[in-house]
């Protein structure tokens, strides 16, 4: 099979279409031919040792794929052709990739390869942060950065199908049309540099009850001035590239939380599952619409990560296999 290595060279430059050898590495894993492969940003700081996950190099980046089962365990509730898709710790830029049993989950029928690609990770995430890392109620405002992203969209959408007001931050108008287009109720240009005072102003002052930060940096450190008494940020990434170093006398003085968004299969299955189960359900009832950009190949993915890292992409970034 093919697939992308990244290999002694750290970054984009460093990636290698090359042949592999797929083997096994215990015996509760899948076989499965990849259809489409999920991109995120956590893959561009993998691939420079930048991430919290650093698999020994060479290794094979990708951790969202969908595909078919070549092959299962016998005592699996498996079988080869079963449609499936899964969150990986990485190899998943490949023709072929290696999940295990207790993190697949079927694909609807109804559900293209391209779109339960894109589900493991972001929507995952989202329905996390709402459900479960806090309580997201209808009578509140969520505050979404970067919401034309793949996690922020997927926030937009999620935190309107529970009924809350949402505000939506992005770069420019195009990104703010297309969450507006998602359900946001307000649409704030994050470049604008009273951003802060456009958040108060749409709160009446009282600030957005939670906030969803995937960006981190200065947007994230921002954010405390615009948060509600009682509020909670939610530290969803970095996709700034910088971690955000919250004064802790701000957070007292509002009565305020901050906590991070995280989950691992092995610790969090049954939660994982209620999370799918919920997912799957606002899917069938047309309350969630993802965004699914398939114009890059796998034998694309340096130009499909450079537009990533670039922002140029806006939903959720799929490579067809």
């Amino acid at each position: 099979m093919r697939g992308w290595v990244s290999s002694d060279v750290q970054g984009i430059d460093g990636l290698e279409f090359v042949d592999l050898d797929l083997k096994l590495s215990d015996r509760q894993q899948l076989v499965i031919d990849v259809k489409a492969a999920a991109l995120n940003f956590s893959d561009l700081l993998m691939s420079e040792d930048k991430y919290q996950v650093r698999p020994p190099r060479p290794f094979i980046p990708g951790q969202e794929v969908a595909g078919t089962i070549v092959s299962a365990p016998e005592n699996s509730q498996w079988k080869s052709g079963d449609r499936v898709a899964s969150k990986i710790s990485w190899g998943g830029f490949a023709e072929q990739a290696l999940v295990p049993c207790d993190a697949a989950f079927s694909i609807p029928g109804n559900i293209s390869f391209e779109l339960a690609a894109a589900l493991p990770v972001i929507y995952t995430t989202s329905m996390i942060a709402f459900f479960d890392s806090t309580q997201l109620q209808p009578d509140q405002t969520v505050l979404v950065h970067a919401a034309a992203g793949g996690v922020g969209l997927a926030a937009v959408e999620i935190a309107k199908a529970i009924g809350a007001r949402v505000i939506a931050t992005a770069s420019n108008e195009q990104k703010l049309d297309l969450a507006r287009e998602h359900g946001a109720d307000v649409c704030i240009n994050y470049s604008d540099q009273n951003w802060v005072e456009l958040v108060k102003d749409a709160t009446n002052g009282g600030g957005a009850d939670v906030i969803y930060d995937p960006v981190g940096g200065e947007i994230g450190l921002q954010s405390i001035r615009c948060l509600a008494r009682n509020g909670v940020i939610l530290i969803v990434g970095f996709a700034s590239g910088t971690i955000t170093e919250l004064p802790a006398n701000r957070l007292m003085l509002k009565r305020a939380s901050a906590k991070g968004v995280y989950w691992h299969h092995d610790q969090d299955a049954a939660l994982i599952k209620d999370m799918m189960d919920k997912m799957f359900g606002m899917l069938e009832k047309d309350l969630l619409n993802p965004v699914v950009d398939t114009r890059f190949t796998l034998a694309q993915l340096p130009d499909a990560m450079r537009a990533l890292q670039n922002r140029e992409t806006v939903g959720k970034v799929v490579l067809a296999v």
